[in-house]
């Protein structure tokens, strides 16, 4: 769970810094204008708050795989399978720990 809000925290950080070419040119690739970069960020950010918290812990799960998902669906479009399949791991995150929190709520770890 640290990892994933570190990295929300981290990606919605660097969105309101300066683009970098590497940056732009993604941008550019995935169609996005770099205007919509700090509402990702505030986006991510959100996510990553939101993310501490048990009452909204499966909200910013699905928040997180659905951004992850965007990326993905922009980069398949734009015809990069290799950035689509690099967000592979990315999107599992989420996934896992909606999974793994919901198993340990309803006790399926126990071997009694």
């Amino acid at each position: 769970m640290a990892i994933s809000a570190i990295l929300s925290f981290k990606h919605g950080w660097d969105a309101f810094r300066p683009a970098t070419s590497e940056q732009l040119k993604m941008m550019t690739m995935l169609g996005t204008s770099p205007n919509l970069m700090p509402y990702l960020g505030a986006l991510s950010i959100s996510i990553g708050l939101l993310l501490l918290f048990p009452q909204t812990f499966f909200i910013s799960n699905v928040l997180n795989a659905c951004t992850i998902l965007l990326i993905m669906a922009l980069a398949l479009r734009a015809g990069d399978v290799k950035t689509a399949l690099i967000e592979i791991p990315f999107l599992a995150l989420p996934l896992l720990l909606i999974w793994i929190k919901s198993n340990f709520q309803l006790n399926l770890w126990s071997w009694s």
